[in-house]
């Protein structure tokens, strides 16, 4: 137990100081602090000590020098139970600092505003705060040190019951917390900096020797992949869109495998500028449609497999309205609805779905750039987004038949829900619907054939995407036995030119892009 008898107040959120500082005052603490701070306090009536005064050297530089100096560092991390370092207080008259009170600079927000210089950016590098922060968290068997307006409350209910003191356990984990703080303010700083400085300057192909992660819980989950596995949902630090941003407005809880299924559903509509409905399940859709009319678009991707969208996910890349939350409450079970925005008389109508959760994710495009980093035993694999598109005018048509306009626009449509379908992904598809899906399989052409089944009737007259290449043509002379009139793949295997025959064979038209898409 440490009593505390002189604290250091610096904060950059104000949050709540002036009442915890009112409660410090209730036990004869003395209080020194800077700036901003000071005025905020003084105009509070709460006796202050400017700390350029206790120091007796003046705040520089505009500000960037206030609390560097040996009075006050030398006041916090001087051990009390040391002869020598007590000695070498008092020969420099040098008082303790029991508690520091500082919240940080507010880097990851300045960093947000629109039009933000890089000056400005680094002007609100902390640099004394995180230094008065680390010399007390080091000491922490001796200084309290407050980083977070959160404790404000408890630590005043604990100096009330202790008059005036605070336990062993309480000072490690406020002097452990700092080090999270801290850590997590670094990277933020590095990361934005590599970003618009060495980055600018670094070949496309650059990747870092080191790569920091830097992600803040958003909240707990209901479990992970499976109910026996705990779980919880981040976001990333310097990420302001994406699903991080999404709002919960009914249901239970999430799960992983809720947000895992969003996630997909959400990377396939932003796709299309146009109306657009995907059903997802496990990962990969199972139904997905485009058309003018939102309501025909949601009928179209539901009625491409109604037994696999059944308890899966359903992204919408416009509002849901009354006449649209009718179609989705005759859906029959449903995990997740996420769309730009609800009605009201929408809600009114699904809200009392209790198992239905309702999910509004106002901008659905793209955020900044990103990793994607998948972990492996040991160690990460770290390689681009695949944020590739299609650029239509460098399609190759290399059969003999050509597609029809309608069917290259059929193709285009299908390659684009390909993209997001699990390896190996085939995908058919009529105008701009989906009929059939085949993936996650081991082998492209059993990938085809559960394709044509899931299209049953509807397989004749469709078109086919694969998102790799073909490696033999059992593939497309399957295609030929279900009456596939024109397929899209990326082309390149030592086959192409027998897969080329075999098509032409079929007056089956072929179309290569020259991108692959494998999503394992």
């Amino acid at each position: 137990m440490i009593k505390i008898k002189r604290a250091l107040i610096s904060v950059s959120d104000k949050t709540g100081i002036v009442d915890f500082a009112l409660e410090l005052r209730k036990f004869g603490i003395e209080i020194l602090s800077t700036g901003g701070t000071a005025k905020a306090l003084r105009e509070a009536k709460i006796p202050v000590i400017e700390v350029s005064d206790y120091t007796g050297f003046p705040e520089m530089l505009d500000g960037r020098v206030k609390t560097l100096h040996p009075k006050i560092h030398g006041g916090l991390l001087a051990l009390r139970d040391n002869p020598k370092h007590m000695e070498s207080l008092k020969e420099h008259t040098i008082g303790l600092i029991d508690m520091v009170v500082v919240n940080l600079y507010p880097f990851e927000k300045t960093t947000q505003k629109p039009g933000v210089s890089i000056e400005e950016v680094i002007e609100n590098i902390d640099i004394g705060g995180p230094s008065m922060l680390r010399s007390a968290a080091k000491n922490h068997r001796s200084v309290a040190v407050v980083c977070n307006t959160s404790h404000y409350s408890s630590i005043a209910a604990e100096l009330r019951e202790n008059q005036g003191g605070l336990s062993e356990k309480t000072l490690q984990e406020l002097g452990i917390e700092v080090f999270k703080e801290t850590s997590h303010y670094d990277v933020a700083i590095h990361r934005y900096l590599k970003a618009h400085i060495l980055e600018k300057e670094s070949a496309a192909n650059d990747f870092p020797h080191c790569v920091s992660l830097n992600f803040v819980k958003v909240q707990d989950l209901r479990y992970g992949e499976n109910p026996h596995q705990k779980a919880a949902f981040y976001r990333d630090g310097n990420e302001t869109n994406g699903l991080a941003a999404m709002k919960q407005l009914a249901g239970k809880e999430l799960s992983f495998n809720n947000i895992l299924d969003l996630n997909s559903a959400v990377n396939i509509v932003k796709e299309f500028s146009n109306p657009a409905v995907v059903f997802i399940k496990h990962n990969n859709p199972c139904g997905a449609a485009q058309n003018a009319d939102i309501l025909k678009a949601y009928k179209q991707a539901w009625s491409c497999d109604r037994l696999s969208a059944f308890g899966g996910i359903v992204a919408i890349n416009r509002d849901v309205d009354l006449a649209l939350a009718k179609l989705i409450a005759k859906s029959g079970f449903l995990e997740c609805v996420i769309s730009p925005k609800f009605s009201l008389e929408a809600l009114g109508m699904l809200k009392d779905k209790k198992n239905l959760r309702l999910l509004e994710l106002p901008q659905l495009k793209e955020g900044s750039k990103q990793l994607d980093v998948k972990r492996v035993w040991g160690g990460a694999l770290v390689q681009d987004e695949d944020i590739l598109t299609l650029d239509e005018k460098n399609l190759k048509v290399v059969t003999k038949q050509k597609p029809a306009k309608k069917e290259m626009e059929s193709l285009v449509f299908a390659w684009k829900i390909a993209k997001h379908t699990k390896s190996n992904a085939i995908i058919l598809a009529k105008g701009t619907k989906t009929v059939g899906v085949g993936a996650g399989q081991m082998s492209r052409v059993d990938s085809v054939f559960i394709a044509t089944k899931k299209a049953d009737k509807h397989t004749p007259g469709s078109v086919l995407a694969s998102d790799a290449f073909f490696p033999k043509e059992d593939a497309v002379q399957l295609a030929a036995k279900y009456h596939i009139k024109a397929i899209i793949q990326p082309g390149g295997s030592i086959a192409d030119e027998q897969i080329i025959k075999t098509a032409d064979q079929h007056h089956i038209a072929m179309v290569f892009t020259g991108i692959r898409h494998f999503k394992h």
